[in-house]
């Protein structure tokens, strides 16, 4: 059964514009500039992984057409990758079966102390979630709709962030950890999905020279950047890279 990755968002923490309208250095004509909060989607049969829940994880799947969900994995607990968590409680109301979220342990305690009330059933709200500590190798979905994981954790700052490898494809949305170019499962991927902030260096994120980098080292296929700030413009990027690192849009969808 074949699968595919949508990155429903592919912007940076504040976005693309801003939230009082500045587009930095991104041309507002150009569609592709308009970046909501980084997350994205897996679909394989009827098994539909969401990663990451940001603050615009409502119109993504609106905009995708996204009906139904199976589960949802992190790969931190930092706003922009959770505050939209609270807007799956249709989903619950649908089937009336808690959903599945998977994380590390900070990030669902975080969670759970956060967004208490979508864990613990009270008079008002019963509880929606059910929490599970992503463990180095699993497996989400049963059948042909199955998808083998490998999860490892990577520096972002001061903090780790989880990253997270299926079906030759890795998805590494927040991090400026560069020994992951020493990684087995980083080999011989057909799609790298890579943070890729600014044009300067930063302190928790990759910049677009250490992509570059990281790209000739692993020497995946196709290394797409997601995470991108103002500065970034879509069609300069376009540009100015080979045609095998390639900047990722709002609905951007891989096929696996």
């Amino acid at each position: 059964m074949k699968s595919k990755l949508i990155l429903l968002g592919c912007g940076s923490s504040i976005g693309v514009p801003r939230i009082d309208g500045s587009w930095g250095k991104c041309n507002y004509k150009e569609k592709k500039n308009h970046r909501s909060r980084c997350s994205a989607i897996i679909i394989k049969d009827k098994n539909i992984i969401i990663i990451d829940t940001s603050p615009d994880i409502k119109s993504q799947l609106l905009l995708n057409k996204i009906k139904s969900i199976s589960s949802v994995i992190f790969t931190h607990d930092h706003a922009d990758q959770t505050n939209g968590l609270f807007e799956l409680r249709p989903f619950f109301w649908i089937k009336k079966k808690k959903i599945n979220i998977y994380g590390d342990k900070i990030t669902l305690k975080s969670l759970v102390k956060r967004q208490s009330y979508l864990f613990k059933t009270s008079k008002s709200y019963p509880s929606i979630l059910r929490t599970n500590i992503v463990k180095p190798n699993f497996s989400l979905g049963k059948g042909s709709g199955k998808i083998n994981f490998n999860s490892f954790k990577v520096k972002h700052g001061q903090i780790h962030s989880v990253a997270y490898v299926f079906e030759k494809t890795a998805y590494i949305s927040d991090c400026n950890d560069l020994s992951i170019i020493k990684r087995p499962q980083l080999k011989n991927l057909n799609n790298l999905v890579i943070d890729c902030l600014k044009f300067k260096k930063h302190p928790s994120h990759f910049n677009l020279n250490d992509v570059i980098y990281i790209h000739h080292k692993l020497k995946p296929k196709k290394t797409i950047l997601t995470n991108m700030h103002s500065d970034l413009d879509y069609n300069y990027l376009k540009k100015n890279l080979p045609n095998n690192i390639v900047p990722s849009f709002d609905g951007f969808t891989l096929k696996l």
